[in-house]
């Protein structure tokens, strides 16, 4: 559950320029009040009902009081989850409900399309620029020690770990001498 907590509200700064409830405060809300559980499909029509609906300004408020829960309050982040409606908030200040709103869209203006940038996008060549000695010779050493990999059995193949730790340390150390 991801909750975005809202800033103090502060008088001396302008109302728009806030991230506030106050702004919603007003709305056209139906009011429901939080019951059982039970009600879960009954809160998801409503919520699907109030996208279909699509008026400015508008929205439920799921009134929780003391008698609830915090299942009660999960539960209708569920149902908005199951009804794909993302615009929904937390009323901390004064009230502690939870508001699911509108996200009003205007049939009268134009959706703006975006050119993609990254769509259709095909490698045409492909150039191999390793030399023919790297291709040849670093396959070669791959095909045979993938083989004798399959071939030492697992005390080997730790004897082997072991040497090649125990030489990089013995250079090291030459290296501190010199």
């Amino acid at each position: 559950m991801d909750l975005g907590l809202p800033a103090k509200y502060n008088p001396n700064i302008p109302l728009e320029k806030q991230y506030s409830f106050e702004a919603c405060r007003n709305w056209n809300c139906k009011k429901i009040k939080v019951g059982a559980k039970e009600n879960s499909k009954f809160y998801v029509s409503e919520i699907e009902n109030l996208q279909k609906r699509n008026e400015k300004d508008t929205g439920i408020e799921f009134i929780l009081d003391e008698n609830n829960s915090y299942n009660d309050f999960v539960s209708i982040l569920n149902d908005l989850a199951i009804a794909k409606h993302e615009i929904y908030g937390l009323d901390l200040d004064k009230t502690g409900h939870v508001f699911a709103l509108v996200d009003y869209q205007d049939s009268s203006t134009k959706k703006e399309e975006v050119e993609c940038l990254l769509c259709n996008d095909v490698i045409v060549n492909y150039l191999d620029n390793r030399s023919v000695f790297e291709r040849v010779f670093l396959s070669h050493i791959f095909e045979k020690y993938s083989a004798l990999s399959a071939t030492l059995t697992n005390e080997s193949l730790c004897l082997l770990c072991g040497f090649l730790i125990l030489l990089t340390v013995s250079i090291l150390n030459i290296k501190k001498f010199i």
